[in-house]
């Protein structure tokens, strides 16, 4: 069964980002259901991204070619660097990756907002994310199998420092609304 089932928000810093990754190991949560995505460069120099791609001259990849990072976010599935035409180079992991590789190389303005529109994230607030990500923000997205789980994952991303927190999907009938706090 697909979770439709998310919780999401913006970090302004990556040691806060590892710190809610470890909580949400911590908690029981897969990583696989964890997605992580921010700027290439800039704040987040401290990554200790090692360049190994041609993201930068073709659109997106995925897996161990894109990126190496360590700490929490390297116990991250799919974690790998892509370029968005426009935007410059991006590390994603986890669900979100695969949505960007997906997407392919259309990148354009809007196309990260698209991307999160696609994931269930509610206009809006897709918008929003993007300008804050574009910004150095780092979104971190945790999926869920119901609704004990979704509030979890909720109190970890408000308790380690997440900003502009939302959800969406609680249960069958409520799969679609968003849900701000």
């Amino acid at each position: 069964m697909a979770k439709n089932i998310a919780v999401y928000g913006i970090y302004p810093t990556r040691l806060m980002v590892e710190r809610a990754v470890e909580e949400l190991k911590d908690a029981g949560f897969h990583n696989t259901d964890i997605s992580v995505l921010f700027p290439q460069g800039g704040g987040t120099k401290d990554f200790a991204v090692e360049k190994e791609t041609k993201a930068p001259e073709g659109g997106a990849t995925g897996g161990a070619t894109g990126a190496v990072v360590g700490g929490a976010l390297g116990w991250l599935l799919g974690i790998g660097s892509l370029a968005i035409p426009g935007l410059g180079p991006f590390i994603a992991a986890g669900p979100i990756m695969a949505a960007l590789a997906g997407a392919g190389a259309g990148g354009t303005v809007g196309w990260i907002a698209g991307v999160l529109i696609g994931m269930g994230i509610p206009e809006y607030e897709a918008n929003r994310y993007e300008g804050r990500i574009k910004e150095g923000g780092i979104l971190l997205s945790v999926h869920a199998d119901d609704k004990d789980w979704k509030n979890k994952g909720k109190e970890i991303l408000k308790r380690t420092g997440a900003e502009d927190i939302g959800s969406k999907g609680e249960s069958g009938a409520d799969s679609n609304k968003s849900d701000r706090s």
